[in-house]
Formats: C-alpha cells, sequence, structure tokens
C-alpha cells in the first residue's frame, strides 16, 4: 500500500537550496517541471515521538560519519554546527544557503531494514 515517503524542506531561497542538494549533497533528482526538482534519498524511516501538540514534524538526513562530512562541507565553505552526542546519534546541522539549517545524524540506534515496494 506505502510506497515510499515524501519530505518537503520550506526554504526562502528554494533555488539555491535546490541547487545545494543537487550540487553538493549529489542527490538523484528529476525536474518536474520549470526547474523544480524533486530528489530522490536513500533508505528511509520514521519514528514517533511523545509531543504536547500534534503536526510537528522534523526532517533529518544520516551518514555514515559525521565527522567526514563536516570536514567536506568546510571545503566547500559550507557551515556546520558542532556535533551533538545525542545518544541516539551524532547530530549537527549544516547551514543551507536559503538560510534555514537541515539536521544531519550518524545514527547510533537500531536501524530497521528498508521496506520493499515489490
Amino acid at each position: 500500500m506505502i510506497i515510499g515517503g515524501h519530505s518537503i524542506i520550506y526554504s526562502k531561497n528554494p533555488e539555491a537550496d535546490r541547487a545545494f542538494l543537487r550540487d553538493v549533497l549529489r542527490l538523484p533528482n528529476v525536474d518536474v517541471g520549470g526547474g523544480w526538482l524533486v530528489f530522490g534519498l536513500p533508505p528511509a524511516e520514521v519514528a514517533v515521538h511523545p509531543s504536547a501538540k500534534n503536526n510537528v514534524h522534523e526532517f533529518y538526513l544520516m551518514c555514515d560519519d559525521v565527522e567526514a562530512l563536516i570536514a567536506d562541507m568546510k571545503k566547500r565553505n559550507i557551515a556546520c554546527g558542532s556535533v551533538q552526542n545525542r545518544g541516539w546519534g551524532l547530530l549537527t546541522q549544516v547551514t543551507l544557503p536559503g538560510g534555514g539549517a537541515l539536521g544531519i545524524y550518524q545514527p547510533r540506534h537500531a536501524r530497521p531494514s528498508s521496506m520493499s515496494t515489490s
């Protein structure tokens, strides 16, 4: 029944952030019309956390080595936040060209197998 997920990053400068995802993170993409890029992602997972209110969502990318990611971003003059050890993972934030921040972490928690769509 479910074949995938679609995440949205809202941006004050979507063209610059799309270029970042395409050129820096090298995510595969397709132009769905007029330069509007939709990006492919690696396998994903979703967790449900307790909250005092509904309709609060977060989006993170995951990496194998957060320190290597930060070193690569530094070579490209892209700012990253300091690494925070959250127990479940090592978390940093990459500053997007549009001014937003994108959380990226090296997971230390158990990971589920990816869902098959066949």
